[in-house]
């Protein structure tokens, strides 16, 4: 049962005084006004725990400080800097709204909120966020630190991923925005849902809304929000082929309606179930690629990835091939070349264990 407490302006009041007073909570782009550095960060940030996109969002400043930097580099070199971040769309939106915003655009951002939605890579969220904290638009932001806080402190038991829900919270989120301070009540709220009512262990003994939380009242905190949708995996197996001869290796950039778009591998059979070091070993697959001229190196041990709606396992089996031969589909580059190219982490990781006989 929804309970809204009425009491709003309390909230609003006392999250903005706890910002000023307690809000300790440190990150390079707070505060920040350029709608570049700000759109950089939201962007890395999509599905990104503040801890991993530091680094990342701090190196892609120093290398393209400005939109246009990034506009013209070269696109394998924007991928490379974003290696291991994941969600490698959000990359190729980025290069995709660089480059419109330099060309079409002049290299200007975009100030007014539908014009910043309209960005390729940006939704709602994103949009309120860039467009109060770089031009003090009143636009509240609506992201899982504020789901979680308005629906405990309003004990609202309305899925946060129904369409119910999403309407709830958007509508509660705008009512509550402090019009004149958007960017700085925004941040506040994303940092005390951060830092104080969090998913786990939230620390109810010291907030400050505590006595008109209806959750803490009811005793419903660790209940709330409620999701209703469960996220099915599927398992995928993959088995990649470094197939190497005078220090060459065959590889290739993914095709695109797939995971990892635009990044590169090592020559792939996917197989629907496991195949086992012997089936490995006999290499019937690659018998069929590339003649009986192979020596299999090395066989790793099994490598698991978990993303949102896959879990990859798979190995990595290094071939040394007798002679040259054409691979179709699949071009040859030194190891130099190698370390340059943009791969997913499921094969980075195995490129960096020291027990790997490739020697990069």
């Amino acid at each position: 049962m929804m309970a809204i407490n009425t009491n709003k302006r309390y909230f609003s009041k006392a999250l903005l005084k706890w910002n000023e007073e307690a809000n300790d909570r440190e990150m390079p782009w707070k505060g920040e006004k350029d709608p570049y550095k700000i759109w950089l960060s939201e962007i890395i940030l999509q599905q990104t725990r503040v801890d991993q996109g530091l680094n990342y969002y701090n190196r892609f400043v120093k290398t393209f400080p400005t939109i246009n930097q990034l506009a013209k580099a070269p696109e394998t070199k924007v991928f490379k800097l974003w290696e291991g971040l994941g969600y490698y769309s959000r990359c190729k939106n980025l290069i995709a709204t660089a480059k419109y915003i330099s060309t079409e655009l002049k290299g200007k951002f975009p100030d007014k909120y539908e014009d910043i939605l309209s960005l390729k890579g940006v939704g709602p969220y994103t949009a309120a966020a860039i467009g109060s904290f770089a031009f003090n638009l009143p636009h509240a932001v609506v992201d899982g630190n504020v789901f979680r806080v308005l629906s405990r402190y309003f004990n609202i038991d309305t899925p946060i991923d129904s369409n119910d829900g999403k309407k709830i919270f958007t509508q509660l989120a705008d009512d509550l925005l402090d019009k004149k301070l958007p960017g700085i009540y925004n941040q506040a709220l994303m940092d005390f849902g951060a830092t104080v009512c969090k998913p786990q262990q939230p620390l109810c003994g010291e907030c400050v809304l505590r006595s008109a939380c209806e959750a803490y009242l009811k005793g419903t905190v660790n209940l709330l929000p409620i999701k209703e949708k469960s996220i099915i995996k599927k398992e995928r197996w993959l088995y990649y082929f470094i197939i190497e001869h005078k220090g060459k290796v065959f590889v290739r950039k993914r095709p695109a309606n797939d995971i990892w778009e635009n990044l590169y591998e090592f020559v792939l059979l996917e197989n629907n179930s496991a195949l086992s070091e012997e089936e490995l070993q006999s290499s019937t697959y690659l018998k069929k690629k590339i003649g009986e001229a192979f020596k299999i190196i090395q066989i790793s041990k099994e490598h698991r990835q978990l993303l949102t709606h896959q879990t990859i396992k798979g190995r990595f089996i290094h071939v040394e091939l007798g002679k040259p031969l054409p691979l179709e589909g699949y071009y040859t580059v030194s190891k130099a070349e190698i370390k340059k190219l943009p791969f997913p982490k499921f094969i980075t990781l195995y490129l960096k264990d020291k027990n790997v006989s490739l020697n990069l």
